[in-house]
């Protein structure tokens, strides 16, 4: 008996110095090699506090500064580390809200960021609310205060070049390139902002700091040596020039159209405008959203860059491209004359011309400078028709191809997002059109820059850029220098010279004649500026707009494509102005404008009537709301349209499904169902 009772004893010490010896070694693991007690003991008295560096700041050509930075506090919460303890009247009234707003702050952020995550609980507090809230800030568990520096913009322009920033997105986190971000970062949405995001962001800081009993901060953690320093982003340097901007935009704040200048030598872009446009602080602080959604519903769209994503048909600005292709094809030569008597009809129709008198298209440089529609729609058929490329099919190819060298038909690769390519009709776009049954007489509107052709205004004044340079052209873009440094890699595709064509030096020659005559003695007198050779071409651009399901014709677009000098060229321009006439009119004086404002630093005082006519007319199409809510209304019943056809297609697949079934079932048990 006292064997059997030793024998348990034994096995009760034997357990109990074993379970001993477990919990020992758990113990010992848990101190030495276990991090998850250790990193939630650090989480409670260390605070890690991160540090978002300013952003890049912005510079115009001369230095002047377009967007810099100013302090703000973001009020930052995590709710699941709030204590049950906390006096939300005590904050409520350091912050100067109620406890409904409170309670819909809060609730809309565990929406936003859920409940164990960090989110912005008021965004860029007024300097009044940071001092209270620091006051007692060790009182409010689960709230801290989240240093960042706000964009603040010195002048009301240029808002889509330099664009805006905005709180990532969860959509935006997904993408690889976002892949570093967290939910709460600011980043570039549009505009250089976007375009120069990883060079403008910087680094950002992360420093430890010691907490006391009441959750105060006291030191840095083990004298910093964990902590990382923020690193400012770069700045950037800008080929555009911030005064003429301005400029352009007051000129145009009436109109709706756009303008580019761009600088030939280098592709650097002195200004693009699209009008109307809009201040650029109205997308910064608080207001940024409500904002943004008042800018979306203005129907005249001024977040729509008309410079980069508007296409148009070019209209008579397409006539010296037609020009040089139809010389080194080999169908046209500088004394070729048309008898144009104010029409073509060689193709059964009439194509209109706004000069009748004999003799005005006698040869090219007359035909360019009196703009005469019947000899750039013939020569437009030669190239087609010509003999060297044995069809019309073929000859059309060989033309588009010519025109994406000038860098038609496709987004030119400018430094800004969302650009857009136009539209450059190919062999393959009438066959599909036509069914393959086509000749020149169907498209030779599009030799004089009307009918399937649409170009942005960017394309057309890239496209200048390559008759300036007599052939050659660089990439459009707006940062001359990141950081001081021209030579960046990311600035290495800009500096490459892109040689388009083998297009003879003289014949470039010919045509810059030609559009010298349009200023001194043809359509484009208006662009006429003393001491300066002027290279230009007038467009009168057919417009129709579909209102209430009807094809109205509308007033026409104006247009205007420039160069200046045309012995050292330093800049080309193109304008286009919505619904306002003839290109002479409006988009020829703005123009001419900015050349001179550009090449003289003034505008001459027997000119500044144009400053007085442009800057108080108003070519705002009163139509614009009524063919907006058209095109409102019809993609509206397009898409109830969808949704009904999807509807009866499932329905028909649902029916056909039954009957299957039911054809299955009598063939089965060999009885007719009811």
């Amino acid at each position: 008996m006292s064997v059997a009772l030793n024998s348990r004893a034994l096995v009760v010490k034997l357990i109990i110095i074993g379970t001993a010896i477990v919990i020992l070694l758990r113990l010992l693991f848990l101190q030495l090699f276990e991090d998850k007690y250790k990193i939630m003991a650090d989480d409670i008295a260390i605070y890690k506090k991160v540090v978002y560096p300013p952003r890049g700041i912005i510079l115009d050509r001369k230095g002047k500064t377009m967007l810099f930075n100013r302090h703000a506090f973001d009020l930052m919460v995590t709710p699941s580390k709030l204590s049950k303890t906390l006096d939300t009247a005590e904050l409520c009234n350091a912050l100067g809200i109620d406890i409904a707003v409170y309670n819909k702050l809060l609730q809309r952020t565990i929406i936003k960021n859920g409940y164990r995550r960090p989110g912005i609980f008021i965004e860029q507090l007024s300097d009044e609310q940071t001092a209270r809230f620091k006051e007692n800030m060790y009182l409010f568990d689960g709230f801290e205060l989240l240093e960042r520096t706000i964009r603040e913009y010195p002048s009301p322009s240029a808002g889509l070049v330099l664009g805006y920033v905005g709180e990532v997105s969860p959509t935006m986190l997904k993408r690889e390139r976002y892949a570093s971000y967290s939910q709460g970062d600011y980043v570039g949405m549009s505009g250089l902002e976007n375009g120069y995001e990883e060079v403008l962001r910087g680094t950002r800081g992360v420093y430890y700091f010691e907490r006391d009993n009441h959750n105060r901060l006291t030191e840095s953690y083990k004298n910093g040596k964990l902590d990382t320093p923020a690193v400012a982003g770069k700045s950037l340097e800008l080929y555009l020039d911030a005064g003429i901007q301005e400029y352009v935009e007051r000129l145009m704040k009436n109109m709706v159209g756009s303008a580019v200048a761009i600088d030939p030598q280098t592709g650097g872009i002195i200004c693009m405008v699209s009008a109307p446009s809009y201040d650029p602080n109205l997308l910064r602080g608080r207001a940024r959203s409500y904002n943004y959604a008042a800018l979306t519903r203005d129907y005249k769209k001024p977040l729509f860059n008309r410079a980069t994503q508007a296409a148009y048909p070019p209209g008579s600005t397409f006539k010296p491209i037609t020009a040089l292709i139809g010389l080194d094809v080999g169908v046209l030569k500088p004394s070729y004359g048309y008898p144009c008597g104010g029409g073509y009809y060689a193709c059964g129709k009439r194509v209109g011309c706004t000069h009748s008198g004999g003799g005005h298209a006698a040869n090219l440089r007359l035909a360019l400078a009196n703009s005469c529609n019947s000899y750039f729609v013939h020569v437009m058929r030669l190239i087609e028709d010509a003999k060297r490329y044995g069809g019309v099919k073929k000859g059309l190819q060989a033309w588009h191809d010519y025109c994406w060298n000038f860098g038609l038909g496709h987004p030119t690769g400018v430094d800004i997002p969302y650009e857009k390519g136009g539209i450059l009709p190919d062999t393959n776009f009438y066959n599909k059109l036509y069914h393959g049954s086509w000749n020149s007489c169907t498209n030779l509107f599009v030799g004089m820059g009307q009918g399937e052709i649409s170009l942005t205004p960017l394309q057309m004044a890239n496209a200048i850029c390559i008759l300036a340079n007599h052939g050659y052209y660089y990439t459009p873009h707006f940062v001359k220098s990141i950081g001081g440094n021209p030579k960046d890699s990311l600035l290495a595709k800009y500096l490459i010279r892109h040689d388009v064509t083998h297009i003879p030096d003289s014949f470039f020659s010919i045509v810059a004649l030609g559009m010298q005559d349009v200023v001194t003695q043809g359509t484009g007198k208006v662009a006429q500026l003393p001491g300066i050779n002027i290279c230009a071409k007038t467009g009168t651009v057919e417009n129709k707009a579909a209102i209430d399901g009807v094809a109205v014709k509308m007033q026409n677009h104006s247009a205007f494509v420039a160069f200046a000098p045309r012995e050292n060229p330093k800049i080309a321009v193109a304008v286009m102005v919505e619904n306002a006439g003839y290109g002479a009119t409006w988009a020829g004086p703005i123009a001419s404008l900015i050349i001179e404002k550009y090449l003289n630093d003034t505008i001459a005082t027997n000119r500044l009537h144009l400053e007085t006519k442009l800057s108080n007319a108003n070519l705002i199409n009163p139509y614009l709301p009524k063919i907006e809510a058209a095109q409102r209304y019809r993609d509206s019943i397009r898409y109830e349209m969808r949704i009904a056809n999807k509807k009866l297609e499932e329905r028909e697949r649902f029916i056909e499904d039954s009957l299957m079934i039911r054809h299955y079932f009598e063939k089965i048990y060999g009885k007719k169902l009811p």
